[in-house]
């Protein structure tokens, strides 16, 4: 009897047919706090690491493997405006340069540059596919479509 009532919802188009997925493993650079709030809740139920800096994040990606990983741009208040200065080192480029030089590390993950900065993001993007990484450039405000895509939960 359940499998004919089922047939019929799904014949209707009222049966959810959307499947529970198994968690994932997710890792995000990020500096701004109310944006780790965000992805905390986009990805309740899954191993989620958060960093706010050039080097915790590539200690963790060196000791650990993840599928997903979101890298933001400007990690200092006075990247937020400008470009004019040489410190790039203490951004998110850094990381993606690193992951470039370093391609033992999380080969396989789904790279995604999240920054509003996009000069700097489509930079990442170069960098991470230069070395054979599946990276993409996704501005903060669309991220959550992207996230809902992607990891349909």
């Amino acid at each position: 009897m359940k499998k004919i009532l089922r047939s019929l919802l799904i014949r209707l188009g009222l049966a959810d047919l959307s499947a529970e997925r198994d968690p994932i493993d997710v890792f995000v650079l990020d500096d701004d706090e109310r944006r780790h709030r965000w992805f905390e809740k986009r990805f309740k139920g899954d191993n989620l690491e958060i960093v706010s800096t050039v080097v915790d994040a590539k200690r963790v990606l060196a000791e650990q493997k993840f599928d997903a990983i979101f890298l933001d741009h400007d990690l200092l208040p006075h990247h937020y405006e400008s470009n004019d200065h040489d410190d790039f080192g203490r951004t998110g480029y850094a990381v993606a340069e690193w992951l470039a030089e370093n391609v033992e590390f999380n080969r396989s993950a789904s790279f995604i540059v999240h920054t509003r900065n996009a000069d700097g993001g489509l930079h990442m993007v170069e960098k991470l596919r230069e070395s054979g990484r599946q990276a993409e450039y996704v501005p903060f405000p669309m991220l959550h479509l992207k996230i809902k895509t992607y990891w349909k939960k």
